[in-house]
């Protein structure tokens, strides 16, 4: 199915929407406006779910109900004939499992927008468990540079369904192209999006808890590349990636494209000294390559005199993506040259009697933990580590970085996965614990923290879990070490 072909199926529809976070209530406004018959459910009283003054569309039907079964009871008393899922929503909850039972399809809100989006409009998506946003975010730059309307979207910024339905509503200029960030919740139900280009950054363990297994995370990463027009773009540094592209079920004539941080074979991108170079999208791929710009045009993004490795992986995938979609070199240079790094990536909070206060609260599992820790100076870092490991294991993170570290501190409501991989992998290693009950747990954790460093180390909020056991996001968790941080330097 193309996109834009879903209009006309959805006028009159009786729609069930699961979860009114910021995707639900896209997906509201949405299909009200398109005239669909629409049916909003959570779990939560709504005064609890919508933001402050904000409130849905006139004819929604709203059912609140904390018991999952009975919310599903309720639910399918009214048939509805299409159920557009959260991604909180696991496939298992009693709403969906009913959906399942009755035959109903379930989609994704990014699902529902490719379903209304006018045809001209190119997707480039991108999914990997560290390191989306910041290559969305690139890429959008690249876009930009190019001249196009193209925002970030799906798992950041805006809603996709509400910006693809503000393109369409000829009051602004239309949208030329969306770089399209994917979680593994929002592929899951993802079934017909056709992309230009597609790209999967790397996989590790995470999210196993709404999966139920490794296997099927990586299954729902794979679907980034399914239906995938021109270049599916993997690391060459993780062979699962290639294998997602191997087993993806393409267009004719879309091709794998690697990026690695080595020099770059036909067919791929990568780094020549210092240049970003391009062997996959030139003409003589066997004897030229293209410059896509420099590690200078990335400097602005290192901490130090060195970019970081994953910042470069994150360029390439980035401008292999743009190039896919016919960007010139000079606009992939320029895209990076503009790139601006979001909040709470290692971001240096304050320097206080000789100790550097980074907030990488974005670290949210133990691979993005490792690339912030693999930047770090050998015995210089006290590590602020803990929360929700949904399932994922530590000891391959301690077990690697032990030596970066002069201490730990831990956090959290379920501190056992940081705690039995700090005691099998660094028995030594000084601790301390913030008691799960703590009300001023980050604030506690930077005094225990200030207490074990010493001038010239490094305190690092780099958590390798979720936040959501303490803090609303991961957002607020690097808030409230910043606030802890500034309120110890004044």
């Amino acid at each position: 199915m193309s996109a834009g072909t879903g209009i006309d199926e959805l006028r009159g529809r009786n729609v069930l929407v699961a979860g009114l976070g910021a995707s639900g209530r896209s997906a509201v406004e949405v299909l009200t406006e398109l005239g669909a018959r629409v049916t909003a459910v959570d779990g939560r009283d709504l005064q609890d779910v919508l933001p402050p003054g904000a409130d849905l569309p006139a004819g929604v039907r709203v059912i609140t109900e904390p018991d999952p079964t009975t919310l599903a009871e309720r639910t399918w008393e009214d048939a509805p004939s299409l159920v557009v899922a959260s991604p909180g929503w696991r496939p298992t909850t009693p709403v969906l499992a009913a959906a399942a039972a009755h035959g109903v399809p379930v989609w994704s809100e990014v699902e529902l927008a490719w379903q209304i989006c006018p045809a001209t409009v190119r997707w480039l998506t991108l999914t990997g468990t560290n390191g989306k946003t910041t290559t969305v975010s690139m890429l959008a730059e690249m876009l930009t540079a190019h001249g196009w309307r193209a925002p970030a979207v799906g798992n950041v910024g805006t809603p996709i369904a509400t910006t693809v339905l503000g393109a369409r509503g000829g009051d602004g200029p239309g949208l030329d192209a969306l770089a399209v960030e994917l979680s593994s919740f929002q592929l899951h139900h993802t079934h017909s999006v056709s992309a230009i280009a597609s790209a999967c950054l790397n996989v590790d363990a995470d999210h196993l808890d709404w999966h139920g297994s490794m296997d099927d995370y990586v299954d729902a990463k794979a679907r980034v590349h399914h239906r995938t027009q021109l270049a599916c773009v993997y690391n060459v540094a993780d062979p699962r990636t290639r294998t997602m592209v191997a087993e993806a079920d393409v267009a004719e004539g879309a091709r794998a494209v690697g990026f690695t941080l080595g020099s770059p074979g036909v067919g791929e991108v990568g780094v020549v000294e210092d240049v970003l170079a391009d062997r996959a999208f030139v003409a003589n791929r066997q004897t030229h390559a293209a410059e896509l710009g420099s590690l200078a045009d990335l400097a602005h993004l290192g901490s130090g005199a060195e970019v970081p490795p994953h910042i470069v992986a994150n360029a390439l995938a980035a401008g292999a993506l743009a190039r896919a979609a016919g960007v010139e070199p000079a606009a992939v240079a320029a895209g990076l040259r503009a790139y601006t790094p979001g909040e709470h990536r290692m971001q240096t909070v304050a320097t206080i009697d000789g100790v550097r206060y980074v907030d990488d609260s974005k670290a949210t599992n133990a691979h993005a933990a490792a690339a912030a820790l693999s930047a770090m100076e050998p015995g210089r870092t006290v590590w602020i580590a803990g929360g929700l490991a949904k399932g994922a294991r530590l000891d391959d993170l301690v077990a690697m970085h032990r030596e970066k570290l002069r201490a730990a501190v831990v956090i959290g409501v379920d501190q056992r996965p940081v705690l039995d991989a700090l005691e099998r992998h660094a028995p030594g290693l000084p601790r301390e614990v913030v008691p799960a009950g703590d009300t001023e747990v980050m604030r506690t954790a930077v005094d225990a923290a200030h207490a074990l460093a010493r001038p010239g180390d490094v305190v690092l909020l780099a958590p390798a879990c979720a936040s959501m056991d303490q803090f609303r996001s991961y957002a607020a968790r690097g808030d409230a070490f910043a606030a802890a941080v500034r309120d110890r330097e004044s």
